[in-house]
């Protein structure tokens, strides 16, 4: 099998209340953008990948449709099933760009194969999977109720992002207990915007309030970091923006650093990159979650069958899904309970909805 055309595409999907507008300490946004890729071979089978469009990531080049060319000198004639080459050879500048087309080649190998994705990861382990509520940075009454109306829709676990200022951060958080109770397990994420003093403060000042995790609060090199913060407060941490190279998951393990790791395949460069993450954390007995970064059905089926198949990520993992306006693919995911059936159909076990991929296209990107 060989690749015979490649065609990228930017869109760009309103985001709904609550999640919308989505407050980081870094920016505010009510849209999920994402880069799609398709891949079309000889033998008729074609293949669709993700990954996130923010410009805030590092290093991060802002791609559309017309740098399609940028990837077709790498791809025309390769087979896209022969996955490992494209770790070993095939050459990609940014892990993210490599996630987007890898994503695409086990969407070919699972059609061409008549199986899954999941049953290629190892099978099934879980028929569901359950994942989080989401929230921005708010203020104490926001946030209390719009915890409450999570808990009302069935969720179990809240994520909120943090990190402008620990006082704003204590409030939220004693907003939503105040509000909930024990009902939801709650996990902040300041994405690294705190120093190595300041974090250990705020996640001593944080026991109290029983967080299943304190996410990422310092800049994503200071692992010894991380481990002192381990041994000096009761509340959990854990890391994702540190989660990248395989060299940094074992310095993370060795250094004793994190109590759960959050791996995505934009910055770990794959789906079976990740993988890999999972099973060398289960080996030190770190559980895993699938990090999300307001994703579409490509990306949310991907994180479905990774779960579904890898015993070690047994929490909900990360999703904004139930906020999208709609999706680019043909039967949306339902969302019950908190929970979400894994797709069962060859490859990703998804189809693109050609209307609304136009519908959200962004202008002037094809």
């Amino acid at each position: 099998m060989k690749i015979t055309a490649v065609d990228t595409f930017l869109v760009d999907v309103p985001l709904l209340k609550p999640v919308s507008p989505y407050q980081s300490r870094y920016i505010s946004s009510s849209t999920t953008g994402a880069l799609l890729i398709r891949i079309e071979t000889d033998a008729g089978i074609t293949g669709w990948g993700e990954t996130p469009q923010r410009l805030s990531f590092q290093n991060a080049t802002s791609f559309t449709g017309v740098e399609a060319n940028y990837f077709r000198p790498i791809l025309l004639g390769k087979d896209p099933t022969d996955i490992s080459a494209l770790y070993a050879d095939w050459g990609m500048e940014e892990p993210y760009l490599q996630s987007l087309v890898e994503m695409a080649c086990w969407d070919i190998l699972g059609k061409q194969s008549g199986q899954p994705l999941h049953r290629l990861l190892g099978g099934l382990y879980r028929e569901e999977v359950e994942v989080t509520c989401c929230m921005g940075i708010r203020g104490p009454e926001e946030a209390a109720a719009i915890s409450k109306h999570y808990v009302d829709l069935g969720f179990s676990t809240l994520k909120t992002k943090a990190g402008r200022s620990p006082e704003e951060d204590l409030a939220m958080v004693r907003a939503i207990r105040e509000s909930v109770g024990d009902k939801l397990n709650l996990r902040i994420d300041p994405n690294m915007g705190y120093t190595p003093e300041v974090a250990l403060q705020l996640a001593r000042d944080l026991e109290p309030y029983e967080l299943q995790y304190f996410e990422q609060p310092m800049h994503k090199d200071l692992l010894q970091e991380s481990a002192d913060i381990r041994q000096q407060t009761r509340t959990p941490l854990a890391l994702n923006e540190s989660v990248t190279t395989m060299e940094h998951v074992r310095k993370i393990l060795e250094l004793n650093a994190a109590d759960y790791l959050l791996p995505d395949t934009y910055q770990c460069g794959g789906i079976w990159a990740v993988k890999l993450v999972g099973e060398v954390a289960a080996s030190a007995k770190v559980p895993c979650i699938f990090h999300c970064s307001h994703d579409l059905g490509l990306r949310t089926a991907t994180m479905l069958h990774m779960a579904a198949s890898s015993p070690n990520f047994p929490l909900a993992n990360d999703c904004t899904y139930y906020s999208l306006e709609n999706d680019i693919i043909t039967e949306r995911f339902e969302i019950n309970v908190g929970r979400i059936k894994v797709p069962k159909k060859p490859g990703l076990g998804v189809d693109i909805d050609e209307a609304m991929l136009k519908r959200y296209l962004v202008k002037g990107s094809v």
